[in-house]
């Protein structure tokens, strides 16, 4: 499970950005994930929830992900079309000369201070 990882790599952001500000709560911190980034959303929340309470300026802040759909490219024919749905090979013509355009994407988005 890399979500603590990736927990922790966030607040350590957030924090050094609120000590850049002088902000001194965060309200929401807004994360856009994408659908094949190898973050599984619940596990993120799970982890969320036992980091913040270990930091004062994110122990009562809400997690918002914003899911990003996966989206690959097609050289051949080029179409676009859901990765998660067809995987590397185009559903429109069949060519494996495709790559993926977003959806693997892990981004801290904004932050709502006081």
């Amino acid at each position: 499970m890399h979500e603590l990882g990736v927990v922790f790599s966030v607040v350590r952001q957030v924090e050094t950005v609120c000590m850049e500000n002088a902000v001194t709560k965060v309200n929401k911190v807004v994360l856009e994930l994408g659908e094949v980034s190898t973050v599984i959303p619940a596990y993120l929340v799970d982890c969320w929830q036992w980091a913040i309470k270990r930091t004062q300026i994110l122990q009562e802040t809400e997690l918002e992900i914003r899911m990003i759909d996966a989206v690959t490219y097609c050289e051949d024919c080029e179409k676009e079309y859901p990765t998660v749905k067809h995987g590397k090979i185009c559903p429109y013509c069949g060519s494996e000369k495709t790559y993926l355009l977003c959806g693997n994407e892990f981004i801290i988005k904004e932050l709502e201070v006081e």
